[in-house]
Order: structure tokens, then C-alpha cells, then sequence
């Protein structure tokens, strides 16, 4: 693990290689808990409350109790105090569920709090998709919860970076063209910016939220809606978004869905471009929206 990491474990901050979880916490064991991420920027986090809302809903949707927000706060101050400002990086705050048996079970002990805080690169000016053969399903007793088990987000990221890509994209059930392992895709059909619903199962992203709140209130014509897998590599344009990549471009999407991957190059055209200024002037005065 990497030392510069900075990890505070149930109230205080541990060497990031000690072991500070034990072997029958719930999350651990089962992956029954709850995780955010949300972006540093200039030793500041960003979007915290929105952030915070979520992960009482994940929580809610596990059947957990809600958050002790003052263990994250404390967390979190721990963490950012604990060497320079962080200039540009990454906060993952997770809550499990505690001690359990080795089940689906659960018993009724005290959560598990987890904050972490580490330095990272910027995101490139724009990078490549590959859309994979798994699907995401919408019916799932945790479709558009975000909780701890990211073992199908693993393989397929896994999948997509084989192929040189950024992200894996992926269907649902139906067909339909629904997110990314870590972040929401949006299409640009000519003046429309379109963006699958979240009936697709698609995880309710910070930054898709404020990408369609802040497109439409600055005159764009921002939708959501079912969209046909098809209609991916026909899009003017592509991006993707997510705590730490904003709104991203999107300069090459390969299918993967089967052992022939095709390869379409997309230019990163003028609406992406426009939105990831807005979004950019909007994040800069209001910090927590």
C-alpha cells in the first residue's frame, strides 16, 4: 500500500500498513458497507454535504443505521492535517458494518469508520472508453447503492485498461447503456446532452448531479433518459464524469462486448468543452453546493 497515504481507522490516524481492521469486520468479510469519494482541491473537499447525503441513502438502501457524520468530520480534519495541504487529491470515507459473523447476517455491532486521504495526479486533457460484455442489473437489491463490493468494477476496469483504455463502460439488463466501473457516461447529439436515467441502475454520481444542475441552469439541454447501447458510437460527442476526473472527454470508445474490439475515434468537440468550463467557474464559487 502506499505509505503517502493518510488513513484514520475508528478515531485515530494509524500507519497505512499496520493492521487496523479486524478479520470479522462485515466488511471485510462480506462487503457489507458503505464508501464516498470525493475530491480534494487546494487542501479543500469538495461537494462534502452532497457527498455525506449519499452515503446515508447507500446506508438506508444496506439497512444500516445512518452515519455518525461527526466521526467522518473528524476523520476527514485528521487526515488533511496530517501533512501539507493536499493540492490535488482523493478522500474515501468508508462505514461497514462492523464485527459479523462469518455470513450474510449481521449482529448488532458498532460501525466501522474508515477515512482516507492521498495525493493524485490530474486527470488527462481526455482519455479512451471501452464498453465490456458484463452488464449492470438494474433490479439488484444495491442497483445504485455504493457500497463496498466492487468486485464486478474490478474485473471490468481490469478488462478496459488491457485495451488502453481510461474506463469500462457497461450495459444493464436491458441493454441499455447504463455507467462506468468509478463514473456516469453523457452522449452530445447534436444540441442535446443526454445522459442515461437512473432507472438504468447507474449509481446517482456528485458530479453527473451537478454537470445536469449546472448545464441546464447555464442554457444547455441536458436530458436524462433511456439510451440504446447503439447509440454510443454515433455520438457527436462523449464524456464521462466523476469526483476526481470532473468532466472528461472522451477521445476514443472500443466495443469490447466481444474477442473483435472495434475502435472508433471521437473527437473531444465544443459542448464538452463548454460544460467542463461551466462546471469548472461553478465548482470555483460554490465549493459545497
Amino acid at each position: 500500500m502506499d505509505n503517502d497515504v493518510r488513513v484514520w481507522v475508528d478515531g485515530a490516524l494509524v500507519d497505512p500498513q499496520a493492521p487496523t481492521v479486524r478479520a470479522l469486520d462485515h466488511g471485510v468479510t462480506v462487503g457489507d458497507g458503505a464508501f464516498e469519494t470525493a475530491k480534494i482541491d487546494r487542501g479543500v473537499v469538495f461537494a462534502a454535504t452532497r457527498h455525506l447525503r449519499r452515503l446515508d441513502r447507500t446506508l438506508a438502501g444496506l439497512g444500516l443505521p445512518p452515519a455518525d457524520h461527526d466521526a467522518i468530520a473528524a476523520g476527514i480534519e485528521a487526515v488533511l492535517a496530517a501533512g501539507r495541504p493536499i493540492e490535488f487529491g482523493r478522500l474515501r470515507y468508508t462505514v461497514t458494518g462492523g464485527m459479523g459473523p462469518l455470513g450474510s447476517d449481521r449482529s448488532d455491532a458498532p460501525a466501522t469508520y474508515i477515512v482516507l486521504a492521498a495525493e493524485q495526479p490530474h486527470p488527462p486533457a481526455s482519455a479512451g472508453v471501452a464498453l465490456v460484455p458484463w452488464t449492470r442489473n438494474e433490479r439488484s437489491a444495491v442497483a445504485g447503492l455504493k457500497t463496498t463490493s466492487y468486485a464486478e468494477n474490478v474485473v471490468a476496469l481490469r478488462r478496459a485498461q488491457e485495451l488502453g483504455a481510461i474506463e469500462a463502460l457497461v450495459t444493464n439488463t436491458g441493454g441499455l447503456l447504463c455507467e462506468g466501473t468509478g463514473s456516469n457516461v453523457f452522449l452530445v447529439e447534436g444540441e442535446r446532452v443526454v445522459t442515461p436515467a437512473l432507472a438504468s441502475g447507474c449509481l446517482a454520481g456528485i458530479t453527473r448531479e451537478l454537470v445536469i444542475e449546472w448545464g441546464r441552469e447555464a442554457g444547455f439541454d441536458v436530458v436524462e433518459e433511456p439510451i440504446e447501447v447503439d447509440r454510443l458510437p454515433t455520438a457527436d460527442e462523449v464524456f464521462i464524469t466523476s469526483s476526481t476526473k470532473d468532466v472528461l472527454p472522451v477521445d476514443t470508445v472500443l466495443d469490447a462486448r466481444t474477442d473483435e474490439v472495434t475502435t472508433r475515434t471521437v473527437a473531444p468537440g465544443p459542448v464538452t468543452a463548454e460544460l467542463a468550463a461551466t462546471f469548472a467557474r461553478f465548482a470555483a464559487e460554490r465549493n459545497d453546493p
